[in-house]
């Protein structure tokens, strides 16, 4: 059993097969997948979608690629969407939010400064928060360490050094790991995760985005996570078994999920 804990299943990418590609994942044991959101023009397709399927859960927050986009009412509407939904169990956390260093010339400023509302909101609804974090390690493990979250939440796409994965652990965080590390060039993951403790480790696609070394130049999809799970296992040394087991664990602790049920 699989959660693909990150996502963008609601885009148009995949309005002419999602529900074929919903049905082949069910066959390949991925069971639920969290639906990211980006942008508050998003929000309403994301949750349209998310409700129309048993599996998909979503998380809304504004991106920090996307700041051009973002208005200051936004975060008041993002504040008004969880006070409506906030009990609802498709609901799971708030992302994807965080700081962007690596686009051009950033506005590192007002970025740390809606980064920090959505903390503030993750404090104040309890939820779990998905981190984006490129070249902006530093900066976003400072503003955490502030914070102090109760339920913390992933760090998608982890791409840092090992002794940054361990201030993330040791603030309560799971690292998101997907496609990236599965190239043969990721030299720095490559190495990084053998040292990571497994309770530390989530499963992710990010699809359409970040297709794994198996499937150069298509569309990603949340149906590779099998493969990228493997690929995964085999750089870290262990069964893939091993490492969806793990995985799911960690993905249920962090979103209060019971399988079983």
């Amino acid at each position: 059993m699989l959660i693909d804990t990150h996502n963008h299943l609601d885009y148009p990418d995949f309005d002419h097969d999602r529900e074929t590609l919903l049905n082949t994942c069910g066959q390949l044991g991925v069971k639920r997948q969290v639906v990211i959101g980006v942008e508050q023009s998003q929000w309403a397709r994301l949750w349209a979608t998310v409700l129309a399927h048993e599996e998909l859960y979503a998380a809304l927050a504004l991106h920090p690629c996307y700041l051009h986009t973002h208005a200051a009412e936004h975060i008041d509407d993002l504040k008004q969407w969880l006070e409506r939904h906030a009990s609802h169990p498709k609901l799971c956390a708030l992302g994807e939010c965080g700081l962007d260093y690596y686009i051009d010339t950033p506005d590192k400023a007002r970025q740390q400064i809606v980064f920090e509302e959505h903390l503030k909101l993750a404090t104040a609804f309890e939820l779990p928060v998905l981190l984006h974090v490129r070249r902006a390690h530093a900066d976003v493990i400072a503003i955490l360490k502030r914070y102090k979250l109760s339920r913390a939440g992933i760090v998608h796409a982890f791409s840092g050094s090992y002794e940054e994965a361990r201030e993330y652990l040791k603030l309560g965080f799971k690292l998101g790991l997907g496609g990236a590390p599965t190239w043969p060039q990721a030299n720095r993951m490559r190495r990084v995760l053998p040292r990571l403790p497994l309770d530390g480790i989530v499963l992710e696609t990010d699809a359409p985005d970040m297709a794994p070394a198996m499937y150069p130049g298509i569309r990603n999809s949340p149906t590779h996570l099998p493969d990228i799970c493997a690929a995964l296992a085999e750089v870290i040394g262990i069964t893939p078994d091993t490492l969806a087991q793990a995985s799911t664990r960690n993905a249920c602790d962090l979103f209060g999920w019971n399988l079983s049920e």
